[in-house]
This record gives C-alpha cells, sequence and structure tokens, in this order.
C-alpha cells in the first residue's frame, strides 16, 4: 500500500517498435524498471507504464468506465474489494499464469477473505502500518520511550514529547480509525458510530501535536531529519531508513510493528473489465508472478512480495528482516478490515475531516 501526490506519466519504455502493447497503472517505484525491459525484449510487448500514488485516484479512473489500463494495482481492502463488488475485474483464466504455483499460500488466504477463491486477482507486495523513528532523537527525549507500542502515537503524554522533532501521520482514515480502535481494545474493523467517535476522539486529542497528516511526505522527512516519529507503512519507513543510512548526515532510523497489533494491507494486480489488451495483460500478470521480478522489486521498495518462489532469492537483509517478513507470532496479531458500505465511508470521512480540521 503507497499514498500521497498524484505523480503523472513516469515512463514510457524506449526501445524498437512493438507490434503489441500493454497498459500498466501502478503505484510509484513499485516494479524494478530494469525488469520491464526485459519483458518487453522476451515477449515483444511494449510497457506503457503510469503511475498514481493515491488509491481514490485509481479508484475514480476505473469507475468512470474505459480507462484504458490493462494491469492495475488496488490495495485490496477497502479499494479492490468494493471494485470487485462493482463488477470492475475479469475473472482470472489461471491456465494463462504459468507462475500462479509461485503464490504464498498464507497471502492468498487472507486475499481469499476479499476475493473467494483468488479469482480476480494476485497478491503483489504487502506490508503492515506501524512506527517509524529516528533513534537518537526518540532517545534523547524519552530515554524509555514505547516504542513497540501504538501509544507513542496515540497517547498524548507521551506523543508531546516529541513536537519539537516533529510527528507525521498518514492522512488515511482506513488506516488511522483501526489502529485507534486496536489501541482501545475494540475490533479495528468495526463499523459501529459509537466506536469509531471514541477511536477519532483519542487521535483529535494528539492532534495538537501531530505537524502533519501526509501519505508520501514522511518518507523524506524522516530520513531527512526533518522529522523524528512517523505513522506510516512499512515499506516506506525502511526506504526511509536506507535513505538515511546512505546520507551524509547519517540517521538512525527504525520501524517497529505494535505490540497492540497492526494492519496489515496486500496491494494487488487485477484485469479490468474494460482493458483493451486482455492477451497481453495476462503475458503481464505471469511476468508479474516471475520470482525474479518479485525478488527484484522487493528490493527497491522494501516491502515484502506475495510469492514464496521470490524469498530464496531476496538479500538476507529482507527476508530475514522482521519488519518485512514478520514471525509467525506477530503476524498473528495483524488484522486486516472488510470494506465498509457507501454511507460508512462518508461518516468516517466526516469523521476524519473533523479531526484534521480540529472541528
Amino acid at each position: 500500500m503507497r499514498l500521497g501526490f498524484f505523480v503523472c506519466l513516469l515512463a514510457i519504455l524506449a526501445g524498437p517498435a512493438f507490434a503489441q502493447r500493454v497498459d500498466v497503472y501502478n503505484w510509484s517505484d513499485y516494479i524494478a524498471e530494469d525488469q520491464l525491459e526485459i519483458f518487453s525484449k522476451e515477449t515483444g510487448i511494449k510497457v506503457n507504464y503510469t503511475t498514481y500514488d493515491s488509491n481514490e485516484i485509481l479508484d475514480a479512473k476505473l469507475r468512470t468506465g474505459h480507462s484504458g489500463y490493462d494491469v492495475v494495482v488496488p490495495t485490496a481492502s477497502p479499494f479492490f474489494v468494493r471494485q470487485l463488488a462493482a463488477n470492475l475485474f475479469l475473472p482470472l483464466d489461471k491456465s494463462r499464469l504459468r507462475n500462479w504455483g509461485n503464490l504464498d499460500s498464507g497471502i492468498m488466504e487472507r486475499l481469499a477473505r476479499y476475493d473467494p477463491g483468488n479469482a480476480h486477482a494476485i497478491p503483489w507486495m504487502w506490508g503492515t502500518v506501524g512506527i517509524g523513528y529516528n533513534v537518537a532523537a526518540i532517545k534523547k527525549r524519552m530515554a524509555n520511550a514505547p516504542v513497540d507500542s501504538l501509544a507513542m502515537i496515540l497517547d498524548p503524554a507521551i506523543v508531546s514529547r516529541f513536537v519539537d522533532c516533529g510527528v507525521m501521520v498518514l492522512d488515511s482514515a482506513t488506516d488511522v480509525l483501526p489502529a485507534a480502535l486496536k489501541y482501545l481494545g475494540l475490533d479495528p474493523d468495526s463499523k459501529e458510530t459509537a466506536d469509531l467517535k471514541k477511536a477519532a476522539e483519542v487521535i483529535k486529542a494528539v492532534r495538537p501535536y501531530i505537524r502533519k497528516f501526509h501519505s508520501s511526505e514522511y518518507i523524506n522527512a524522516l530520513a531527512g531529519g526533518d522529522i523524528c516519529l512517523a505513522f506510516g507503512y512499512s515499506g516506506d519507513i525502511l526506504q526511509a531508513r536506507d535513505r538515511a543510512a546512505k546520507a551524509a548526515e547519517k540517521r538512525d532510523i527504525a520501524y517497529s510493528i505494535p505490540k497492540e497489533g497492526a494492519m496489515l494491507w496486500i496491494d494487488v494486480a487485477a484485469i479490468p473489465k474494460d482493458a483493451p489488451h486482455p492477451d497481453e495483460a495476462y503475458r503481464f500478470l505471469d511476468f508479474m508472478l516471475d520470482p525474479r521480478v518479485a525478488a527484484a522489486s522487493s528490493a527497491i521498495t522494501g516491502y515484502a512480495n506475495g510469492n514464496s518462489a521470490a524469498t530464496p532469492l531476496l538479500a538476507s537483509s529482507i527476508s530475514q528482516d522482521p519488519a518485512v517478513y514478520p514471525p509467525p507470532e506477530v503476524r498473528a496479531r495483524l488484522y486486516s478490515i472488510t470494506a465498509a458500505n457507501a454511507e460508512e465511508v462518508r461518516a468516517r470521512t466526516r469523521l476524519w475531516t473533523a479531526i484534521k480540521t480540529g472541528r
């Protein structure tokens, strides 16, 4: 899962004239570009690769019809599941996906909660929502800071200690409200108005200490020392960690999965029902299922992938990093959420707007 401001057309692969093409709409920096070049050389299919960094942008394009895309990569819940209910995707002919057997059975089981029988989508990347922090800056201000707890973000007495070095939180009701529910000991998937209001009050209490709600800026802000604490996506924070480690002024950035539990998200690849090049879309999906492609993409994103056969190809710094691939006891504490209906979405949006505006 990757959010933020809209990025327009990034890259159209250069090369010889191709008789075939596939139009891919994906998150920015979500597949290794050299692998796209390999795909074109191996298949003779040109890749028109366009990027976005908001599920909402993709959702709007799909719902207007005739999006012009052959492969898209929404987040499973709540976006893909609502799009699936709207009949926006083709069912997959798995006989055309020779690499289907490479998929992680555990992730497939989770995904089947939204896509019964795994009939319409393949898992691409997955991860968690948790706490990113500047180790030295946090320790300086609070030696015993509970960096493994949602209290770091949701307890006013704690988060207020870090106002001077900067705190950022995802601008995403679907990620933050469930965390607040979990912090309160409530069902993170609750759609009950009373529960959501309680969660909103928790976030309102820490609102004065949050510098900004944003779903991508925290990466560079954390890496560059502009903030010291963030609540965000695992891969984004691990990217910040890597950038900070390579910077002239090195910083130690860490990521923790809250002990109370964390949201597990899965981004999936699917073929829109009105895809103009469905045959080429199948070729591209099968390419995504190649373990070499999944491993190369995990290497640049910092996210776990849904391809079991890719794991042996990953550097141990990724495959053995518990922040990327949590151990079984941590996975047991991960949760996911189901799609809300239209009225529930509106209610949640109103709560979120009130939180951000302080009204």
